[in-house]
């Protein structure tokens, strides 16, 4: 624990980094030494810097991962977030010293950060110290969590899914050079729903972020499907301009 002269009083941050892979949806969690509970990466905030800052501060500290993106998304500041036996349990459990207690009873707001990553492509994650585990969890499959951290969890993944009305994904979560379906079943994961083959296809080609290559996917049982991979720039610019519509 740092020293708390440094610490903005009643101030965290905590991440939640969505990975996909093989069409599962996971979230990165860390199982805290002796509690038998999970959480998320979280942590305190420097006086002197900016919040987005210590965001991947703590990332960094906590996992050992960096260089990724995170997009703020929202305040979590209800007045009973903060369990009152969570501070007894982490001194109990040696995870704190006795010094930090009252530290960690004040009630804290917390700033929520997301981001949505491919998590072959990113650094092995690897538990800080008052971890025994750090690793990706199925967002489905969720364990018992401290705090409100499931709610934060939640509350990303429903934002998430509002920004695809609004946002292309798919670059730097496909391979460079994609079908259709690969794009469609991303879609699929992160939404939680089915979409309809031909409108999902319409759509997308009407943002005019694909490029047909004249390539195709050999080597399965059926008739060989059309490789895809996005343009750049004009990704880029559906990033910064919004999409036409949503889903």
């Amino acid at each position: 624990m740092r020293d708390t002269t440094t610490l903005q009083p009643g101030l965290s941050v905590d991440c939640v980094i969505f990975g996909f892979h093989e069409n599962e949806l996971k979230v990165l969690m860390l199982k805290m030494k002796k509690m038998g509970k999970w959480a998320l990466p979280g942590g305190f905030v420097d006086r002197d810097k900016d919040v987005d800052t210590e965001a991947n501060n703590v990332l960094k500290r906590r996992t050992g991962i960096e260089n990724i993106f995170l997009h703020q998304f929202h305040l979590f500041g209800k007045v009973d977030r903060n369990r009152p036996n969570h501070a007894s349990n982490l001194l109990d459990n040696g995870l704190i010293d006795s010094k930090f207690k009252s530290w960690f009873e004040q009630r804290f707001i917390t700033v929520g950060y997301y981001a949505l990553v491919e998590y072959a492509n990113v650094q092995a994650p690897k538990p800080d110290p008052i971890s025994e585990k750090c690793e990706w969890l199925p967002i489905t499959e969720l364990p018992e969590l401290i705090l409100d951290h499931r709610q934060i969890i939640v509350k990303a993944h429903e934002t998430l899914k509002k920004e695809l009305n609004h946002q292309p994904i798919g670059l730097n979560l496909l391979p460079e050079k994609f079908t259709m379906p690969e794009l469609q079943a991303l879609y699929e994961t992160v939404l939680e729903k089915k979409l309809d083959r031909r409108n999902f296809r319409r759509k997308m080609l009407s943002y005019e972020i694909l490029i047909q290559t004249n390539e195709r996917r050999l080597g399965g049982a059926h008739k060989a499907p059309t490789l895809y991979q996005f343009d750049k720039l004009k990704y880029k610019q559906a990033i910064d301009g919004g999409l036409k519509s949503g889903w």
